[in-house]
């Protein structure tokens, strides 16, 4: 296989590399929906201080996207959250999440969705963000971000607020992780204009919408943060840790809608950083 990096990529490759992120996401959309608000899902918590749940849902769906991936492209690495690292032999690596939001699953509630990212030693360069339930689906990569759902398919444009006192500002949890970093993100609530909490993915998603201008999280995974990286800066934002630095690896993210937005952010994140 010739593909080592991005820049390697022909238009008639992106255009199939695309299509293969829509088929990933189609079969992770059929295995999940059955049991999203089903009676009886099966729940078990990865750690015993906090609840951390994982379902047949997670697991199933990561697998549906393996077994695509082992028949479409056998030499690409797969990077999942449920089962073992594939390494890759091509140069690129397949980046998953099956149920980013597994509490809000778990809850009911619409929040959640299916991350898909594509990476090379760079880091992801196409990303996908599905959100299966209410049919959306943000891709970002190649120069282009769309979206598809109830209204139809648009084009994803970050917004250009840079007055920090007028930005939405999203996260997760309230606790955003440990104290340091809940100190950190308490630091830009308090000067932000409306703050939400609990969106999982859906946070970046609207980011790169231009429906809100900033996320702030820490204690991230890399299969938690890189299909979002793709659709926000494919969408014209940026994502980095709370140095400034590459987030692809996760640990301390934020997500802004332009850059002069985050050099602001960063100011206030910089003393909390690690």
């Amino acid at each position: 296989m010739a593909i080592v990096s991005r820049n390697s990529v022909q238009p008639g490759e992106q255009k199939a590399l695309v299509s293969l992120a829509h088929q990933l996401a189609d079969s992770a959309r059929a295995v999940i929906l059955p049991f999203f608000r089903s009676n009886g899902l099966k729940t078990k918590s990865k750690e015993t201080v906090r609840f951390d749940p994982v379902t047949e849902a997670d697991k199933s769906a990561e697998l549906a996207i393996r077994m695509a991936l082992a028949k479409n492209r056998p030499e690409d690495g797969i990077l999942g959250e449920e089962y073992d690292d594939i390494p890759s032999k091509s140069g690129l690596t397949w980046v998953i999440d099956p149920i980013d939001g597994t509490r809000a699953f778990v809850s009911g509630a619409p929040t959640w969705g299916v991350l898909i990212a594509l990476a090379d030693g760079e880091g992801p360069f196409l990303g996908l963000i599905d959100q299966p339930y209410i049919s959306e689906r943000f891709i970002g990569g190649f120069g282009k971000a769309f979206c598809n759902g109830p209204q139809g398919e648009r084009s994803l444009k970050t917004r250009t607020i840079t007055d920090l006192s007028e930005t939405t500002l999203f996260t997760t949890y309230p606790e955003v992780g440990r104290e340091q970093d809940y100190k950190g993100f308490g630091v830009v609530k308090d000067r932000v204009k409306l703050v939400r909490y609990g969106m999982d993915c859906y946070a970046y998603a609207l980011l790169a919408a231009g429906q809100i201008d900033l996320v702030i999280e820490a204690g991230l995974k890399a299969y938690d943060i890189q299909a979002p990286i793709a659709v926000v800066e494919a969408a014209g934002g940026i994502l980095t840790n709370w140095r400034g630095g590459t987030a692809h690896g996760g640990g301390q993210v934020v997500a802004a809608s332009n850059r002069e937005l985050l050099e602001k952010v960063l100011l206030l994140l910089l003393p909390f950083s690690d």
